[in-house]
């Protein structure tokens, strides 16, 4: 019989405190992969973001229609098409344009503006999704995404006002000292579609058919905003339950659009402007842009994480 010695089994190791992961990362200078700054720091680094912003909108502007033969001229071509579409069924066939002076200068600023906020919301919902390679693949601020859509919407938006400031004038409505109010009523309404670009953004990007859903949703709210008809002529004739009402005329699409009707129109600045427009839209734009930015803000950590 051979025996074979064995070695003897290791000492078990003295039990002690496990080590504090957290400290030791800290002690070596290590942090956490895409964890979310404070607020304050967030919104520096977005800032710090704010070429890239820029950037990145105009590229995408200029590539909107580079396959299309009339290029760039479809940003102005597509809200004065709508236009004409609206016309001709609210103006010709329902008669709504009965009551309403200068109808025609009525109805396009009211589509252009509209197309703002309509345009900067599609947007929104297709800023993560559509970008889900960029979120995955380098660390930024995921604002700058939806913010920079949204300052797309806000360049297209300046080749419309040129497009409309030549319309007014074929139409009698020539330049004068008040279509200065349109600067802060319009940078008014940008504030609030950027809020609600944000907000879209995180909704669709954790349900992608919200995106889907969209174009219903603004259909809806484009027929109560007032953009072929009048909302002060309809509040004004007490057919309408008072809570309906008071709805329309808080409907921040609908103020964004009288203020700068309010501006640009000779026959529309002969009326009087609700007392609250201008803090109803001030307050809309806070709270959208402010609420949007936080709301957004919360979860970025999960961002191209689903």
């Amino acid at each position: 019989m051979t025996l074979t010695a064995t070695s003897p089994a290791p000492a078990p190791a003295p039990a002690g405190p496990a080590p504090d992961l957290a400290a030791l990362a800290a002690r070596h200078g290590l942090v956490e992969s895409g964890a979310r700054p404070c607020l304050p720091e967030y919104t520096r680094r977005l800032w710090g973001r704010r070429h890239f912003v820029t950037a990145f909108a105009t590229a995408r502007l200029t590539a909107q229609y580079s396959r299309a033969r009339l290029g760039q001229l479809w940003q102005v071509m597509t809200p004065l098409l709508n236009a004409t579409v609206y016309y001709f069924v609210f103006g010709v066939l329902l008669r709504t344009k009965e009551g309403v002076r200068d109808f025609v200068p009525f109805l396009v600023t009211g589509v252009f503006v509209w197309t703002f906020t309509s345009s900067t919301v599609l947007a929104g919902t297709r800023a993560l999704t559509g970008n889900l390679g960029l979120v995955r693949a380098l660390h930024f601020p995921r604002a700058a995404l939806p913010v920079a859509y949204a300052v797309q919407q806000l360049q297209q938006l300046l080749f419309s006002m040129a497009a409309l400031t030549v319309i007014l004038c074929c139409c009698g409505q020539f330049p004068r000292p008040s279509w200065l109010l349109a600067l802060p009523a319009l940078g008014l309404q940008a504030t609030f579609n950027t809020g609600l670009a944000l907000v879209m953004a995180r909704l669709a990007s954790r349900t992608p058919d919200i995106a889907q859903l969209m174009p219903f949703a603004l259909r809806t709210w484009m027929y109560v905003s007032g953009v072929m008809w009048s909302v002060s002529h309809a509040v004004r004739g007490d057919k309408m339950p008072h809570l309906v009402a008071v709805a329309l005329e808080w409907n921040p699409a609908a103020l964004y659009i009288d203020l700068t009707r309010f501006a640009l129109i000779d026959s529309f600045a002969a009326g009087q402007l609700p007392p609250y427009a201008w803090a109803g839209a001030a307050g809309w734009a806070l709270l959208a842009g402010v609420g949007g930015f936080v709301f957004f803000w919360q979860a970025e950590e999960t961002y191209g994480r689903g």
